[in-house]
């Protein structure tokens, strides 16, 4: 390949969500680089100088000067560095969705030139670049892989409203389709993170050493989860326990919960789609994966025995859940398993509010078909599910929580957010 120089390098990100926001910030610091996005409405936001992911403040979109943003695709022409930072979800039934990877290389295709490097992060199994993306990125450029393009694999480690543990702060793992491609991608990143690069040995280890991170905080925290129901039974509370043991020097520190988002409750099924293709069926990954998908289920059973315990009456009860967003002091809304919660005590006609401060409200009515309310009014409740552990709802104290209930009304925490004498059940 003519090798390309770092200094004249112009870059295009593709998808401006969580990962490629930050990813061409940081970029757009150095080099000359446009980030591109197919909604004219994130365009517009980000060229204001605002971004609804609370990723990139103000002053950060402003410090990289050499940054523009776009969602017409003949922009990215003139780059010679792709890096496509797309979402890989899953189907409803649990199988890898590529469609935005596939038309994210279909339409590279058509922009590709001879000697450019297209660089993937998003989270796929392993062999995905090269058997799928790359006889897209051929098909539709006319050229030939690793003659008249490459391509490079570098995983993102994004993790949304983290402020602490930022895109150069977090070691990277490199790779890329030939020994000078990889050294290439390997110093285009070491451009820009501090915490310094890991070259991987080929594209697929670093698509295979992504997948299992998440796999294996997956595992993890089914365990806990696990342990949470066994103990519940024992009438043992979990944190207590995991207190304890949390003493001994080498005891991992999870916690029980639900697992959703964009990373922990999809990644593992990448990798058991690839695992059973090729002939193997993973019995403790997907054996976790079916523990922490039924933890609502097991949450809303919970929250109603407690209820039924007070007689309180099911039907048109009046329940309050505080937060929708997948995590903490986040506005992601994406794989919220909360959702979950809302529906199975939908079931059984109760009448549900949801607040959370955090997020889009009109997201989430798009993505969920659920109306949050805008502020915590007068109303009064028959149950309290403290669900995401906003800063928010720990600066509320639990006074001003069981001010909103009914007499007899119930508090169940499932993030800890509260002691265990405060509130009436937790996971």
């Amino acid at each position: 390949m003519t090798v390309l120089r770092l200094r004249k390098l112009q870059i295009g990100v593709i998808g401006l969500g969580y990962v490629g926001l930050p990813l061409a910030v940081e970029f757009g610091k150095k080099f000359r680089t446009t980030g591109y996005d197919l909604k004219p409405t994130r365009i517009a936001e980000l060229r204001a100088g605002k971004d609804s992911t609370l990723e990139a403040s103000s002053e950060e979109l402003q410090s990289a000067s050499m940054l523009r943003f776009t969602s017409r695709l003949a922009d990215l022409k003139e780059c010679r560095v792709y890096i496509v930072t797309v979402p890989t979800p899953i189907d409803q039934h649990n199988r890898p969705d590529l469609s935005p990877l596939k038309l994210a290389s279909i339409a590279l295709g058509s922009v590709l030139k001879k000697g450019d490097i297209v660089v993937y992060e998003s989270t796929v199994y392993p062999g995905c670049t090269e058997e799928v993306c790359v006889p897209l990125l051929e098909q539709h450029s006319g050229l030939k892989f690793n003659r008249d393009f490459f391509c490079g694999y570098s995983p993102e480690r994004i993790n949304p409203g983290d402020k602490q543990h930022r895109l150069p702060s977090i070691r990277k793992v490199t790779s890329g389709s030939t020994e000078d491609v990889a050294e290439f991608v390997d110093k285009l990143y070491g451009a820009i993170i501090t915490a310094g690069t890991y070259k991987a040995s080929s594209i697929k280890v670093a698509e295979a050493a992504k997948v299992i991170e998440n796999t294996q905080r997956d595992i993890n925290i089914a365990l806990i989860n696990e342990l949470a129901l066994i103990f519940n039974r024992l009438d043992i509370d979990t944190e207590e326990v995991l207190k304890a043991a949390g003493t001994k020097w080498n005891f991992l520190p999870f916690r029980p919960g639900l697992v959703g988002g964009h990373c922990i409750g999809v990644d593992p099924y990448y990798l058991t789609h690839k695992a059973q293709e090729v002939g193997y069926n993973p019995e403790i990954i997907l054996a976790g994966r079916r523990l922490n998908d039924n933890m609502a289920a097991y949450v809303t059973s919970e929250i109603l025995k407690l209820m039924a315990k007070r007689r309180l009456r099911i039907a048109d009860s009046r329940v309050l859940v505080l937060g929708l967003a997948f995590k903490e002091n986040c506005p992601d809304l994406r794989n919220s398993k909360v959702i979950d919660i809302v529906r199975e005590l939908g079931d059984y006609n109760a009448q549900i509010d949801v607040y959370d401060p955090w997020i889009d409200r009109k997201e989430a009515l798009h993505e969920y078909g659920v109306r949050p309310l805008a502020k915590l009014g007068t109303a009064r409740y028959d149950a309290v599910v403290l669900a995401v552990g906003h800063q928010q709802f720990k600066d509320m104290g639990i006074k001003a929580v069981r001010k909103l209930l009914k007499p007899k009304g119930v508090v169940y925490d499932i993030k800890h957010v509260f002691g265990r004498d405060e509130v009436d059940g937790r996971l």
